[in-house]
Formats: C-alpha cells, sequence, structure tokens
C-alpha cells in the first residue's frame, strides 16, 4: 500500500481509504463493517471516513463499536467526520433552528462532541466542513474549527465540495489571525466529474497546499458497468433514498463510454472498476482514493486496483481520455 502526504502536512494517509456513505447500517451490518475494516487494515488501509448525517449518526456508532473490537493501536489508523446537514432529530412542530445546514460555532462545538461520542474516540484525526454555509462568515467557521483543534478534538480540518473561492477565503482568515489553516478538500473525483480538481482547484495545490481525500471514484457505481443494461437489484441505485443518482447512473453516453473502457481493461487483466480507481490514484494531487463497498469481495477488488496502477503507461491514458472526452464535468 503506497501512501502520501496529505497536502502539506506531515501526516500519510493510505493511498486507497474506506469509506461508509450509504453502506454502513444501511446495506452493512455490524458483522460486515468488521470483516471489511479488518481486511482494509490488513491490506495497509489507515485512513477510514465518516460523517455526522451518514445514515443519521449510526455509521459513526457502528464504526465506533467494531474499532473497539478490533483493537488496534490508535496511532495506526487515521477516523474523520463531517459536519454541516446535522443529525435529523427534530419534529415538524419543533424542528432543528442551529442544527441543520449550518457551521455556526454553536453547531460545530456540539456537533464533534456528539461525533466523539459515538465513534467512542477522544479525538478525531480529520474534521471536514462538509458544504459551505452561505448563511455564517467564514470567520466564524473558522475560529470555530480553530477552537476544535486547540481543545484536543481533533487534529487537522478541512473541507467538502467547497469551491476554490471559499477555501481560499477560509484559508486568508486563518492566515490573518494565526489560526489552524484548512488542510484538505474532499470533492468528488471520477472519469466523469473531473473539472473541479484539475482546473478549479489547480491554484490551490502550489499557493496553499492542499490536500485531496476524493469521493465517489467509480460514480457510484456507473464505471462499474453494472448500470449498462438498467439498474440491478441490491444496488445503490435501486435504494429509494438515492433515487436522485439513478438518471446519472442510466446516462446512455456514458454507459456506453463505460463499455469502451472495459476493453482497456481487459487488454490489462483487470476490470472497468480497477481501471477506474487506478485512474484517479496516479493524480499525484490526490492523497488518498476513498473507496466505498456493500461487501467484502467488491472491497478486496477495488484494492486491487494498486496492482493497475503501474499499467497506466501513457498509451493507455490516451486511450482512456479518448472513450471520455466530453462526457466529463
Amino acid at each position: 500500500m503506497p501512501y502520501r502526504r496529505l497536502g502539506r502536512s506531515g501526516l500519510q494517509v493510505s493511498l486507497l481509504s474506506l469509506g461508509s456513505w450509504v453502506t454502513f447500517h444501511n446495506q452493512v451490518d455490524a458483522s460486515g463493517v468488521r470483516e471489511m475494516m479488518a481486511a482494509a487494515r490488513d491490506a495497509g488501509v489507515n485512513f477510514f471516513d465518516n460523517a455526522e448525517v451518514y445514515a443519521n449518526g449510526e455509521s459513526e456508532t457502528l464504526m465506533g463499536q467494531v474499532m473497539g473490537q478490533l483493537g488496534w493501536n490508535r496511532l495506526d489508523y487515521i477516523v474523520s467526520s463531517k459536519f454541516f446537514w446535522g443529525l435529523d432529530r427534530g419534529t415538524p412542530d419543533a424542528p432543528r433552528i442551529n442544527g441543520r445546514d449550518t457551521l455556526n460555532r454553536k453547531y460545530l462545538l456540539q456537533a464533534v462532541d456528539g461525533s466523539l461520542k459515538r465513534l467512542k474516540l477522544d479525538f478525531i484525526d480529520l474534521i471536514f466542513c462538509h458544504r459551505a454555509d452561505p448563511h455564517t462568515p467564514v470567520e466564524e467557521t473558522v475560529w470555530a474549527m480553530h477552537h476544535v483543534i486547540e481543545q484536543g478534538k481533533a487534529l487537522y480540518w478541512g473541507t467538502s465540495e467547497w469551491s476554490a473561492d471559499e477555501i481560499r477565503a477560509a484559508w486568508e482568515v486563518a492566515e490573518r489571525h494565526h489560526l489552524h489553516k484548512p488542510v484538505m478538500e474532499q470533492p468528488q473525483y471520477h472519469l466523469f466529474h473531473r473539472k473541479r480538481v484539475e482546473q478549479e482547484y489547480a491554484r490551490l495545490y502550489a499557493d496553499i497546499g492542499l490536500g485531496l481525500t476524493t469521493w465517489s471514484p467509480l460514480a457510484s457505481g456507473l464505471l462499474t458497468g453494472k448500470y449498462r443494461a438498467g439498474v440491478p437489484a441490491g444496488s445503490r441505485g435501486a435504494i429509494q433514498s438515492l433515487s436522485f443518482l439513478r438518471e446519472g447512473l442510466l446516462d446512455a453516453r456514458k454507459n456506453a463510454a463505460v463499455g469502451e473502457l472495459d476493453a482497456v481493461a481487459q487488454d490489462l487483466g483487470c476490470s472497468v472498476a480497477q481501471l477506474a480507481l487506478a485512474w484517479v490514484a496516479r493524480n499525484p494531487r490526490v492523497s488518498t482514493v476513498i473507496l466505498g463497498a456493500s461487501r467484502l469481495a467488491q472491497l478486496q477488488e477495488n484494492l486491487g486496483a494498486l496492482a493497475v496502477l503501474p499499467k497506466l503507461s501513457t498509451e493507455v491514458v490516451q486511450r482512456i481520455e479518448a472513450i471520455t472526452a466530453g462526457l466529463a464535468e
């Protein structure tokens, strides 16, 4: 397992990591989570990604339970959580006012405490502002994240799906007041979603040392080829709460491109999923590629992308670019 520094920090994260969005609690029970986390750690994975909102807090609870059972040395693994949407614990008659869709100081400080309890940790290694909040001054959010780190409840902070201008604004506030700066961003990045990582953030890598923990490397499963004949039962696209993904998963042009990528993968002796994962990992700006899996066999196949990485020659990459030209956002 290769390891890369998280941006300009000294923290080293495994090139492939394991995330819990959609899968933990929703698709995978405690025994399945334990099996996959143990297998990932055995393969050298040291970063496990989570968020307060995943399964409405149950994903963190499950991960905390499993980490306690596995008994790993705390120095050997990295855990993250993300904050913005809050937990769905209000009612129509008494909706959450300061605990939903916000990055204000009150919400952030209480949300971190809640995640610590669910994860059963003394501190969270990485905390992210899950989306930007146009209604809270960025100074308030930066000071709150700085305070969390100063309290020893987190080690590094960053953003997820923020624009380049929003990230730079937060960084400049921290620089001006000598506060802990945002170290990393968690953007979506795959063959069909590239412009933010490759173009919009281009100046941030050198200017502020931004690191990336990228999500959805397989475009929610589109890049596995499983949606070329429709939505299979038991897949992510079949989950009612994720129905918003279906239109994209059934995109005819992209599925046709996946069919052509399959031919490239066959020439390399790998699956199209492994090819797509290796393509993301080859970008030196990516600190870690977050994998998602609903069963052990799927995780093991995805980890096999490491063997494909050295096979991505200039010629192979050019074939991939030709197939996906005009399809990337």
